[in-house]
């Protein structure tokens, strides 16, 4: 068996293969060209594994070795810096340092996205991207109204696309004019585009058992079931829930020595994504539910509000983990009560999740 490292950069790669016994077999700085990858494996032999940092371009090296029978793991890039710190850092060295923890079995391995959820997952990532846009453009409006004093007529929200047929004939100087007028622009324009982003997952997504599933769970919603459906990958990798809240950041770190604890919250190891969804869910389900409600007024009591939120999220991500791991519907229960409101059985929600 060779076991190989590899220092992927945009443009180039640093190869560097190992025997079993440890040493050099071979060495090289290679273009990021299908053909000369392949060549440089082929040169050794195919008893082979690979490893690469897990960056933003690992998708067509993942695709290339894989089906050429070369299994390429991901590591970790975080974990990866605190077992490989080193005073020198070099292609050369980074790439032989992967080589040697694969051969000794000690990479921290990260989770490689099912190809066929990779677009789809980019996708939802992208219409993040262009809410937040939107929104940026929303603020630079309120910005520019309020430097020349200027209230929005009738007190509308701007996230009513409509409101902006209300802001015309302000009394604002020609260059602030010019500049609504482009905000105005821009947000029309992503509007649009959000809305085709999201068509365009519809075949693809609504009819799927899991989301199907995850639609009727309180607070998820068809945006949010796409997300966690996409980001979970798999319920079947996390081995329990405790796991499961962890990945979604729903769990304070620690920080612990001696005879000292302490939490760390903010902790960024997990998914962000996970939490945003899971953390929306809560705010819709203490809205609409009143058991969730009381159940999140009596944390709030005892803890500081984004506390009692968050353990309302740990609860939907419950339910989530659960109704995924064991492929059941939600039996409207929540914390041992039944919910006295149900979801409507309208569209994206089918009228049986096995249709």
């Amino acid at each position: 068996m060779f076991y190989s490292g590899i220092d992927l950069h945009k443009d180039m790669s640093f190869i560097t293969t190992l025997a079993e016994e440890g040493n050099i077999v071979k060495q090289e700085k290679l273009p990021n060209d299908e053909s000369t990858i392949l060549h440089y494996f082929f040169s050794i032999g195919k008893q082979h594994k690979a490893v690469v940092e897990c960056t933003a371009n690992w998708y067509w090296l993942s695709d290339l070795l894989n089906d050429h029978g070369i299994d390429l793991i991901l590591a970790h890039a975080k974990y990866l810096k605190a077992i490989s710190y080193a005073k020198v850092k070099t292609d050369k060295v980074d790439s032989v340092t992967l080589a040697q923890l694969l051969r000794m079995n000690m990479i921290p391995e990260a989770h490689q996205i099912a190809p066929s959820n990779r677009g789809l997952r980019d996708l939802m990532r992208a219409r993040l991207r262009l809410v937040h846009k939107n929104t940026s453009c929303q603020n630079s409006i309120h910005r520019l109204l309020t430097k020349y004093n200027i209230s929005i007529p009738g007190n509308r929200k701007l996230h009513d696309l409509s409101t902006l047929d209300y802001l015309v004939d302000l009394p604002l100087e020609p260059e602030a004019r010019f500049q609504l007028d482009l905000l105005k622009q821009q947000m029309r324009l992503l509007h649009e585009q959000i809305n085709s982003l999201e068509k365009s997952l519809h075949p693809k997504l609504i009819p799927n058992e899991d989301i199907q599933r995850l639609l009727w769970i309180p607070g998820i919603g068809k945006i949010l079931a796409f997300t966690i459906y996409l980001e979970v990958d798999g319920i079947k990798r996390f081995p329990d829930v405790k796991h499961f809240y962890s990945y979604c950041r729903l769990v304070p770190g620690a920080d612990n020595s001696n005879r000292k604890s302490k939490h760390k919250s903010g902790n960024k190891d997990g998914n962000k994504y996970l939490k945003m969804a899971f953390t929306e869910a809560a705010v819709r389900a203490v809205q609409y539910f009143k058991e969730i409600r009381q159940f999140y007024q009596s944390k709030e009591r005892k803890k500081h509000k984004n506390i009692a939120r968050i353990l309302v999220a740990q609860q939907i991500a419950k339910i989530a983990f659960y109704v995924l791991k064991e492929q059941t519907d939600f039996n409207n229960i929540f914390k041992g009560k039944e919910l006295s409101r149900k979801k409507s059985m309208q569209w994206p929600r089918l009228a049986c999740p096995d249709v």
